[in-house]
């Protein structure tokens, strides 16, 4: 009865902590490109009554007896499915159609500051010393902004990372400030993306010295910019990344992950211009969808029927420890 009273303290723990994983399903059901979690339980350690025995000449085999000692949680899993999209009509909203994330990140700005890139295998040169001590996040919520300087940036001010393109590279004044002197002409050059570095991406509201009209972002993420002259200019590639185990990804809070030990590392999809198929990893990515986001995978009826067998099992294991606790009483009243 005491080894019951125990199994049932760690199923209350368990059961606890799933309601608290459940809890924050919930509370996260409108929260963009949130993934939702599950609990998986386990069973404890297990006390031998008796060992097994081989079969002999004159009886057979036995099996071994064995007492449980209750449950403990076996892992906390992240599911990573895609939720629905979401159409905003706004044009910095953007949702990933399919695999990957955003990159984003903080750190100080400069002409000659970046995150340096492997061409050969699209991963982060972490041997490079001059990457301008960014600090790299991922994110499926594309809710994006504009600052004052037009910097893309996320809602914490993190700044959207991308390629640079080829004759366009944004450059920066003495206040920080970005701006683009120069730019390719999509209907006239070829476009080519800098894969050799990530840098901030800006949409500033002058362009090669033309005031910006409007600007679009395309599925491969490349953003072109109509200026008042009316040709159009491409002026960067948003970045996008993706892991070997998306589920092994850190939640940092605020609808940002960052790369584990168990995650792999984040490996960044393929710029615009690249044309050897053996270098090309654009097509295992998914699209971007500019005007519309990713809304919660969070489906409430599984949550509010977990809901409820957990709150079954809670109870039923709290009926274990009463239910020892009656027996304890009956056996010290044997002594009157």
């Amino acid at each position: 009865m005491i080894r019951a009273m125990y199994s049932g303290i760690t199923g209350l723990k368990a059961n606890q902590t799933k309601l608290d994983v459940i809890g924050n399903n919930i509370a996260n059901v409108g929260t963009t490109s949130f993934k939702t979690q599950r609990i998986r339980f386990q069973d404890m350690l297990s006390q031998s009554m008796s060992e097994a025995t081989g079969p002999s000449t004159t009886l057979g085999g036995t099996n071994p007896s064995q007492v449980g000692l209750g449950t403990q949680v076996a892992g906390i899993d992240t599911i990573t499915t895609q939720g629905n999209l979401q159409p905003t009509s706004r044009n910095l909203d953007f949702a990933v159609d399919g695999s990957g994330y955003f990159v984003v990140a903080k750190g100080k700005t400069d002409n000659d500051i970046g995150i340096t890139v492997k061409t050969d295998t699209h991963t982060i040169d972490t041997e490079n010393e001059d990457e301008g001590n960014f600090q790299t996040f991922f994110t499926r919520d594309g809710s994006f902004t504009l600052d004052e300087y037009g910097q893309l940036i996320n809602s914490d001010g993190m700044r959207v990372m991308g390629y640079a393109i080829d004759e366009s590279t944004i450059q920066y004044d003495e206040k920080y400030k970005p701006f683009i002197e120069e730019a390719v002409n999509v209907n006239e050059e070829e476009i080519n993306a800098l894969e050799d570095k990530l840098v901030p991406l800006a949409i500033p509201d002058e362009v090669a010295g033309k005031k910006v009209r409007r600007f679009t972002v395309e599925k491969n993420g490349l953003i072109k910019v109509t200026l008042t002259d009316n040709t159009v200019r491409a002026i960067g590639q948003i970045a996008m990344a993706s892991f070997k185990n998306t589920a092994g990804l850190y939640k940092e809070g605020k609808n940002l992950y960052s790369v584990s030990a168990n995650s792999g590392e984040a490996v960044f999809r393929s710029g615009v211009g690249v044309e050897e198929a053996e270098n090309n990893n654009e097509l295992g990515y998914g699209n971007i969808v500019q005007g519309a986001l990713e809304m919660s995978n969070v489906d409430l009826a599984e949550q509010f029927t977990e809901m409820i067998v957990a709150s079954r099992a809670f109870q039923a294991n709290g009926k274990i420890i009463t239910t020892s606790d009656e027996i304890l009483q009956d056996l010290v009243n044997l002594k009157r």
